[in-house]
């Protein structure tokens, strides 16, 4: 037997280190060649870590949560037939020479180990019970595991629901009513004590950094103003009823992202960067429009690049293919970043106002909020419309609340009237 240290590759260019988000393995496992180990991230990027080699994991390099340098140590393995000592070589690179040599065996040595048969398999369970191996412990909090001897359930006896295997009191409802046996009546009364404590981690600390970093360093204010898009929305159905098959179906948003960019060339300064360490705002000639999506893992900014150079049916088509590829975990890390403005927006949910964080270091973001059909008086009487407030956000140390409110008024105008957004004017 030998022991094979598998350290953390070279994920990225320029990446000198990953958060490991996810363990694949534990100690004591048996695992195969190319069989996952790990999940880190970098840059919003998560990668799966493949084991170079088979055998049974010793020990892993950290916790879900801790950073890893790449190179340190991901995982040991006890590899059957291999020298102690070596050195894994990370997926996808050359197998390292060694510098010295390792002696021949000799007859006294014992012969390396054949490799260890794989576990037998588990016998059938009946609903509701899985057994464990005898050397897995049964993962539950206290309180299910008073209510387990309580009902005289074997906890060995039974797979949990909860992360990386943990009973939880569900697990325990859903055993005793498959077997026809009652809750214990002092559990129906009692109160509900427990507490599940959930590790930020990954995507989800991204988030957190950056929405108290953003919070922290920028003076937010909001203007909220509503839009009659009743005219947006007739030409919006009649191009989606004319449109050929190939192109994408039009949404509100890229209207508004040409309204954006038409806006801005009035007001250059909301299309900027904010170096509040250098006191240097950068004004950028191109718009690139950050489109706030809501994943599975959650809130990432995909970039549609130069939306000053695209017409509708681009921005339509180029939205829809990074929303598509946030949600799918399959967006570019450069597709994540680089914006200049953003646009957010939860579509029906997205309430009657909001307050965006801007999107450091962004000056400005503009919310989207739900349409919905409210009595109007227009023209001496009271009319259906279709009605959106905008709920936008700026950095008041470089954005003055003036230009803001008139910087929201062009946008207002440009949808209400949408042949200004193709035409000018």
């Amino acid at each position: 037997m030998g022991t094979r240290v598998v350290k953390l590759p070279d994920i990225g260019e320029g990446v000198a280190e990953a958060e490991l988000v996810g363990w694949h393995v534990k100690v004591g496992d048996l695992v195969r060649e190319e069989q996952p180990l790990a999940e880190v991230m970098t840059d919003k990027a998560t990668v799966e870590i493949p084991s170079p080699v088979g055998g049974t994991i010793l020990a892993l390099g950290g916790e879900v949560g801790s950073t890893l340098a790449v190179g340190g140590e991901l995982v040991r393995i006890e590899v059957p037939g291999q020298p102690d000592g070596a050195a894994a070589p990370a997926p996808g690179q050359a197998p390292a020479v060694p510098a010295v040599e390792q002696e021949a065996p000799t007859a006294k040595q014992e012969a390396p180990a054949s490799p260890q048969p794989a576990p037998p398999p588990r016998p059938a369970a009946r609903q509701g019970v899985t057994p464990r191996l005898p050397s897995e412990r049964p993962i539950a909090s206290p309180a299910v595991r008073l209510r387990a001897r309580e009902a005289g359930i074997d906890l060995r006896q039974l797979r949990g629901s909860g992360p990386a295997g943990r009973i939880l009191h569900e697990d325990l409802d859903a055993l005793l009513r498959d077997s026809g046996t009652a809750a214990p009546a002092t559990a129906e009364r009692s109160a509900d004590t427990r507490v599940e404590e959930i590790k930020v981690t990954g995507l989800r600390r991204r988030i957190a950094e950056r929405m108290a970093e953003a919070t922290r360093r920028i003076a937010h204010f909001s203007y909220v103003e509503e839009v009659d898009l009743t005219a947006l929305e007739e030409l919006r159905a009649a191009l989606n009823a004319e449109a050929a098959a190939e192109r994408p179906k039009l949404t509100l948003l890229p209207f508004l992202m040409l309204a954006v960019v038409r806006a801005v060339a009035d007001f250059p300064q909301m299309n900027a960067l904010y170096d509040d360490e250098a006191g240097v705002i950068r004004r950028h000639g191109g718009v690139h429009l950050g489109i706030a999506t809501q994943t599975p893992s959650g809130l990432v900014v995909p970039v549609v690049r130069h939306a000053e150079a695209r017409d509708l049916w681009e921005c339509a088509a180029e939205l829809k293919r990074l929303s598509e590829a946030a949600r799918a975990g399959q967006a570019a890390r450069d597709e994540l970043g680089g914006s200049t403005i953003t646009i957010t927006s939860l579509g029906a949910l997205g309430g009657i106002a909001s307050t965006p964080v801007v999107n450091w270091p962004e000056v400005a973001i503009i919310g989207v909020n739900r349409m919905a059909v409210r009595p109007m008086w227009i023209g001496g009487g009271v009319v259906p419309r279709k009605m959106m407030n905008l709920s936008s956000s700026f950095d008041h140390r470089v954005i003055d609340g003036y230009d803001a409110a008139a910087f929201i008024q062009r946008i207002k105008s440009l949808l209400e009237l949408p042949a200004r957004i193709f035409i000018g004017g």
